[in-house]
């Protein structure tokens, strides 16, 4: 049975514990022991021995509460009507409370309706007149121990829950912790790949082009190669402006550019020059006018142009020209990259690794939509919409 299972582990219970229940125990016996003396008579060893019996298992009363309530009640009356000098009322009362701190409440009040009813018969059994007096302060006490001991529960429970909130909050602070980091290695892993993977490709066109020129034109050759050193510084610096962040201390030097700002719109030009400087001729048009953009939202046009002028680059071959289109709607833009190279019949179709992935999180977390597949037999386009009036949906 359930009422009989130890309500603590033994190997829990300190040394205070164990002394603390012991001292209870002997309190009990030591407040009843007077009694036992009433009639002036010498000591009644019988009677002690019957009391220690009946108030001994106290020294267990949180291990086993029920059973100990029970033997007290049922051995306390048994010795009362042998010996009505025996009077165990605190011991009761202190197993009463027990039930009450450590068990379930109906346990608590199936406890004290047991008790009240007890301690009523002896008090009417004993007392002469006015027994309802006696019977109203024995109410009392019981009353009182019952109360004490659901308090008790109550706030035991109370801080239990308390601490199991904490341990919640700790833990999920962790995971927060943990999902952020995850979501900054994310988004440093975007940076770096858009970074690295748009100059080293204009690199490698850039340096083809120079070997190609230079056994025609030597000087245009050199021009080409100063045009590689410059992209190659271009992405050292880049590269310092992300890690740059990356910085506990803050420190820097604050002309080295590690915390310059990072790309918008006004430097599409740039990336565009760039590009056809590769080798790639690119178009550029824009639809409306730009009204005042996020950072984020201008960060995210930068990468996806770069990403797909990217891309082209690697997979659209030789004699491909690509179109870049921005049109500024009420609330939204919308980004058209499209190119009339071989990327459609490519073995690895454009920006179908991390770059499309990165491209698609970048657009979805303003609530966008990204579009990329081939155009008819030959070329690739990639589209995207992006919501500007509202911040980040996801």
């Amino acid at each position: 049975m359930r009422c009989l299972r130890p309500a603590e582990h033994l190997d829990d219970r300190s040394s205070a514990r164990w002394a603390f229940d012991a001292i209870v125990a002997a309190l009990a016996v030591a407040v009843a022991m007077p009694d036992l003396f009433h009639d002036g008579e010498g000591p009644p060893w019988v009677a002690i021995a019957v009391l220690v019996a009946v108030l001994a298992p106290l020294a267990v009363r949180r291990i086993f509460p029920i059973p100990v309530f029970t033997w007290v009640l049922i051995s306390a009356v048994a010795a009362g009507l042998w010996n009505d000098n025996i009077a165990a009322d605190l011991g009761l009362l202190i197993a009463l409370y027990t039930v009450a701190a450590t068990q379930s409440r109906l346990e608590a009040l199936t406890a004290a309706a047991f008790l009240e009813f007890a301690m009523i018969v002896d008090t009417v059994r004993t007392t002469d007149g006015s027994w309802w007096h006696a019977s109203i302060l024995v109410s009392g006490l019981v009353g009182t121990a019952l109360g004490l001991g659901l308090y008790a529960s109550t706030r035991r429970a109370y801080l239990a829950e308390l601490r199991d909130r904490a341990v919640r909050l700790e833990r999920e602070r962790d995971q927060q912790g943990e999902l952020a980091a995850a979501a900054e290695r994310a988004r440093i892993s975007r940076e770096m790949h858009d970074i690295v993977a748009h100059h080293l490709t204009v690199m490698v066109a850039l340096s083809e082009g120079a070997v190609a020129a230079s056994a025609t034109s030597p000087e245009r050759g050199i021009e080409v190669m100063r045009t590689v050193s410059a992209t190659g510084r271009q992405a050292l610096a880049d590269t310092r402006r992300l890690l740059g962040v990356l910085r506990e201390d803050g420190v820097g030097d604050p002309g080295d550019g590690a915390l310059a700002p990072v790309p918008d719109l006004a430097e599409l030009d740039m990336l565009i020059a760039r590009v056809r400087g590769a080798g790639l001729p690119t178009s550029f048009e824009v639809n409306g006018s730009a009204t005042d953009l996020p950072a984020t939202v201008q960060l995210t046009v930068y990468r996806l142009v770069q990403e797909a002028l990217t891309n082209t680059l690697k997979h659209g071959g030789k004699g491909t020209r690509a179109s870049v289109r921005l049109r500024y709607l009420p609330g939204e833009i919308r980004v058209d990259v499209e190119d009339d190279g071989d990327g459609a019949a490519a073995t690895t179709p454009p920006g179908g690794g991390g770059g499309l992935i990165g491209m698609r999180e970048r657009v979805h977390a303003y609530g966008g939509v990204l579009r990329s597949g081939p155009m008819g037999p030959r070329g690739w386009r990639v589209s995207a919409q992006l919501r500007t009036d509202e911040g980040e949906s996801t």
